[in-house]
């Protein structure tokens, strides 16, 4: 998870129901992080992003928000800062702690069908998104910005998945609302083959048991960051959002499509430096962040349930996915073994309420 990541919190809010189905998901750094970004296709939604190009003065943000309800949802932003700014987080304006003005980037998917009109995130929703953030467990699906994202033909959502590379722990989290489809004609998703430990629990189902229809909505956008415990510079986070994205491409087929605003931040929170030649290092950092990123797409599709009679993965092909505890992964019979490819099994720390796996992995260079 995400939050495997020193330094990075994650707090979530959503309504569901009642004509509701959108929400808010914000990553904080509360002791501050360097920051980068990259957009690609043609509907991006965003704010402050211009900031985290390496020209530009900020030098360090205290939190990302992903919130659901397209260019309107940019407003659960607003929440955001005052939460970061009553906790004296923020770019120093002044000579005294609170003279401060909170610099939060923020990205948008299109969930407005799954509401009823006029039902989108507010500056509410960002405060109490912050509110409830912490360094545990992530809840994962239709939660947060993923409560009304739909990926293709089946329902998004959320998810969340991290690694070792060199010692440093890469973590991403995803709001998985595209129009390329997640899984393949034959039901099984694209990123399969990123599975670390059977963390996904998938086995190959036969035809689907709902009615797959195609995502009748033109707009969509999914969203995410990236987080790394090292010490980087902005451009060098940015590479790390860049090549993220190949992770996104690897995950959804098609991507970054006119009708998509596909977003990823990435950001670094300083406690470790790279180590041995730094462009070696930093591309290793670059590809374990397209590989988490990849595998949070999935686990946001394993994990999202029906919303609004948009079929979740579990309804479609419940047999892929076995019986109730089936999502839990194998591996917390297993301790430090090795893994093909020279990896190693780490240590299970326990499992989401979904009953997913929700330690780090390690992987070796």
């Amino acid at each position: 998870m995400i939050t495997d990541v020193p330094g990075v919190l994650v707090g979530q809010y959503q309504r569901l129901g009642d004509g509701w189905a959108t929400g808010t998901t914000v990553v904080l750094t509360p002791e501050g992080a360097v920051a980068g970004v990259d957009q690609r296709g043609g509907a991006p939604g965003t704010r402050e992003t211009d900031v985290l190009e390496p020209s530009r003065l900020v030098q360090e943000i205290h939190g990302v928000c992903l919130t659901g309800g397209s260019a309107y949802g940019l407003a659960a932003a607003d929440g955001v800062m005052r939460w970061l700014a009553e906790r004296n987080h923020g770019v120093s304006v002044g000579e005294l702690p609170h003279e401060v003005v909170p610099v939060v980037p923020s990205a948008v998917l299109f969930d407005l069908k799954l509401s009823d009109w006029g039902n989108r995130p507010d500056a509410s929703f960002g405060y109490a998104a912050c509110e409830a953030a912490s360094d545990g467990p992530v809840e994962q699906g239709c939660v947060g910005a993923g409560t009304g994202a739909r990926c293709g033909s089946l329902k998004g959502g959320i998810g969340t998945a991290s690694m070792v590379v060199d010692g440093l722990t890469v973590g991403a989290i995803a709001a998985v609302n595209a129009m390329g489809e997640a899984v393949n004609p034959d039901g099984l998703p694209w990123a399969l083959d990123h599975e670390i430990d059977g963390e996904f629990g998938v086995s190959p189902p036969g035809a689907p048991s709902v009615e797959l229809r195609p995502k009748r909505s033109a707009l969509n956008t999914t969203i995410g960051v990236v987080a790394v415990d090292a010490v980087l510079s902005k451009a060098e986070c940015q590479r790390i959002a860049a090549v993220a994205h190949d992770g996104l491409a690897r995950a959804i087929r098609p991507a970054h499509a006119m009708y998509d605003g596909d977003t990823i931040f990435a950001l670094a929170t300083g406690r470790q430096e790279l180590t041995g030649v730094r462009g070696m290092a930093l591309d290793r950092v670059c590809e374990a962040g397209a590989q988490v990123f990849a595998r949070a797409i999935v686990h946001g599709i394993l994990a999202a349930t029906t919303v609004a009679g948009v079929p979740a993965y579990r309804d479609a092909w419940p047999e892929a996915l076995g019986e109730s505890d089936g999502l839990a992964c194998r591996c917390a019979q297993r301790r430090d073994e090795r893994v093909p490819g020279g990896g190693r099994r780490a240590q299970p720390s326990g499992r989401t309420e979904a009953g997913r796996c929700d330690r780090r992995h390690v992987a070796d260079p």
